[in-house]
């Protein structure tokens, strides 16, 4: 899929082998604007998950003009029981802080949308932060934002 957006043209494609140092390097941005650790054993385990086509984790990639990847986006399949459908979650979403507003997240949103058709997904459901003021300003213009409170319940010890 080609997309231009401030006269650069983005491609979108699913991550392959080869784009592990690029991931990598995305995947930490990632993980640094969040404040999370990602050390090279956890982010080695979620690329076996990326690369393993038996796994419902999946990974697409924005390329610049190039073909360097410049984005990402994770997403996977969730049951919807109370609606009887599938719904698509996008875990992370993170695109080269120096290429924000030049459309590749544009592109990967268009991707997302195509990819929510094509496996006939119900929605695709996405959480951010509440202080991400400007990713919030674009999910505004392309999602509705829902009334839904999120919790985390951690596991027994």
């Amino acid at each position: 899929m080609q997309q231009t957006g401030n006269q650069q043209a983005w491609s979108v494609s699913p991550a392959t082998e080869g784009d592990y140092a690029h991931w990598r390097k995305l995947y930490q941005g990632y993980a640094d604007f969040y404040g999370k650790e990602m050390p090279e054993s956890r982010a080695e385990r979620v690329w076996s998950w990326i690369m393993n086509p038996e796994h419902e984790v999946h990974c697409i990639l924005v390329r610049d003009e190039a073909g360097a990847p410049v984005g990402l986006a994770h997403y996977r399949p969730f049951a919807r029981p109370l609606t009887a459908t599938t719904g698509g979650f996008l875990d992370d979403l993170f695109v080269t802080p120096e290429l924000r507003g030049s459309g590749a997240v544009d592109a990967l949103f268009t991707r997302l949308r195509e990819i929510t058709a094509e496996r006939g997904w119900s929605v695709l459901r996405w959480i951010t932060m509440d202080d991400n003021y400007r990713a919030r300003s674009k999910y505004d213009r392309v999602a509705q934002q829902t009334k839904w409170v999120t919790y985390d319940m951690a596991p027994s010890a």
